[in-house]
């Protein structure tokens, strides 16, 4: 983890954005940013003295935009613009889509294309260290023109306005928590309020927040196909490195490589090698790697539209740097939007074949040889019955997520805006997608656990069992029925934390 991020005209990445939203990294404006603020600041000065009626500096906006506001007005022009826009509704969004927002507008300010003042960004910069988050409503943003509201709440605390949570939590007046933190409200002159505003940097955020996370789950998948290939008795041939040369797509490939080294040296795999009367395992097990490389492929995609957006200077007008001022549309949130919804897609269609090993694994007709449910005492005992309803239920919730939002539009400001993206609230919905996969995967290894603990005296190979030695920290071994809840909690907490990837790379080395 970095000391501090540097934000200037170098693009951001995916981790330095990561940093900053969730372990709370410092940010610091390089000596080019400032460099760049204030020269586009000079050009914005300029055209605001010259009575010319420009767009964002000297006019209203969004179908107002014909309407040429006098000099002693535009103080209250800016003021009003980012009250207004601050109309967010609903639960507030997580602190980490806040401060990752917050740190992607920071980085176009230091493009020096929105035209702000340095003190400005400065501020903003002051605000995320300070780790004052402004509250934000989760309702509000169309994903075009930028995610308006939500970034208006930003710009609102920035205004000394509205309300904050501090660092240890607390709701306070902005201008109160402002004052604690040594910093003044920001009076906005002209293109500040919009270039504050006016940005893909919440659906962006989200993207990737997500693609971190996403990163870890497609290691999880491998692993649990793996956990439970062995207790089902499958074999591991077809993941063997000529059958994927066939259909080379990479991702494949790489689900393919990391099964292979998951089962590497397990007895349970070997014990069946030779006679089993079996011509080839069901689907969601003889196409693991073909589905999980296939999200990984996806998440590829999504990384560099990513990167692309990362890259970017979000603003409406921007200040180029011979001194125009051009209004332009790269505000639009449809290349996000289209990835946010493709990633729910790969997500609920990895969580769905997730349990349907599951649900083969509890299956006495389809388990070769384990007790139904994996029940001490079937009849008596439920065992990991009702583990496959849960899981079912958050399955048919990611199919439901998978609908994309970016393809709806809803006409705003008097048709001026007359197709929006809905990129914020595919972000919003893959966030929960994103979690249910998890959820559906913890609950894969926990039952490929108990299945591997019945497998005895054969023992699973290395990394498997690392993976269930996690488990079993918090979860006992196969037994009479216990809450399970609780153990399913704790299974996603050992996946969500990391640890179970983790045990297996301590055991087998990075996987891909």
């Amino acid at each position: 983890m970095p000391p501090v991020v540097a934000v200037g005209q170098t693009p951001l990445t995916i981790d330095e954005v990561v940093a900053v939203a969730r372990e709370e990294v410092p940010v610091e404006l390089t000596p080019a940013g400032m460099e760049a603020i204030s020269s586009a600041r000079r050009h914005v000065d300029a055209l605001a003295a010259s009575g010319r009626p420009v767009y964002g500096v000297s006019t209203g906006f969004g179908a107002l935009a014909t309407h040429y506001i006098e000099p002693e007005r535009r103080h209250q022009l800016q003021r009003s613009l980012v009250r207004s826009h601050a109309a967010g509704s609903g639960a507030e969004v997580e602190r980490e889509v806040v401060r990752a927002m917050m740190v992607l507008r920071l980085a176009t300010l230091a493009t020096g294309r929105t035209g702000v003042r340095l003190t400005t960004a400065q501020a903003y910069a002051g605000m995320l260290n300070a780790g004052l988050m402004p509250v934000v409503l989760e309702y509000g943003s169309l994903g075009c023109s930028g995610d308006l509201a939500p970034l208006a709440h930003c710009a609102l605390a920035l205004m000394g306005e509205g309300r904050v949570r501090s660092a240890d939590g607390r709701v306070l007046a902005a201008a109160e928590a402002l004052a604690a933190a040594g910093l003044a409200p920001v009076e906005l002159e002209e293109k500040e309020g919009l270039a504050l505003i006016n940005g893909t940097d919440g659906m962006l955020g989200m993207l990737v927040l997500a693609i971190a996370d996403v990163r870890e789950l497609v290691r999880v998948a491998d692993i649990a196909a793996a956990m439970s290939i062995e207790a089902l008795l499958g074999t591991d041939r077809v993941f063997a490195a000529d059958l994927q040369a066939l259909r080379p797509h990479p991702g494949q490939a790489a689900s393919a490589r990391n099964i292979t080294r998951i089962l590497d040296g397990s007895v349970i795999v070997a014990s069946h090698r030779e006679g089993d009367v079996r011509v080839q395992d069901a689907y969601s097990l003889r196409c693991a790697h073909e589905v999980a490389g296939a999200v990984r492929d996806t998440l590829r995609h999504a990384e560099q539209v990513a990167q692309c957006e990362l890259a970017s200077a979000i603003d409406n007008p921007v200040v180029l740097p011979d001194g125009r001022i051009e209004s332009n549309g790269n505000f639009h949130g449809a290349p996000v939007g289209y990835v946010l919804d493709f990633m729910a897609i790969a997500l609920a269609d990895l969580a769905s074949m997730s349990e349907r090993r599951l649900d083969r694994m509890l299956d006495v007709g389809r388990s070769h040889g384990l007790p139904p449910f994996l029940a001490e005492e079937a009849g008596v005992d439920s065992g990991h019955m009702i583990a496959q309803y849960t899981a079912a239920s958050i399955v048919s919730e990611l199919k439901r997520l998978a609908v994309p939002a970016s393809v709806d539009s809803i006409p705003s400001s008097a048709m001026q805006e007359d197709h929006v993206s809905m990129g914020w609230n595919a972000g919003r919905k893959l966030r929960r997608s994103v979690d249910g996969l998890a959820r559906v995967l913890a609950i894969e290894v926990l039952t490929a656990a108990r299945a591997l603990d019945l497998r005895a005296p054969l023992e699973p190979a290395k990394a498997t069992a690392a993976a269930r030695a996690v488990v079993r920290e918090q979860v006992p071994g196969p037994g009479a029925d216990r809450a399970l809840g609780a153990e399913i909690e704790a299974a996603y907490q050992a996946v969500s934390s990391g640890r179970v990837v983790s045990a297996v790379e301590e055991a087998i080395g990075r996987l891909e």
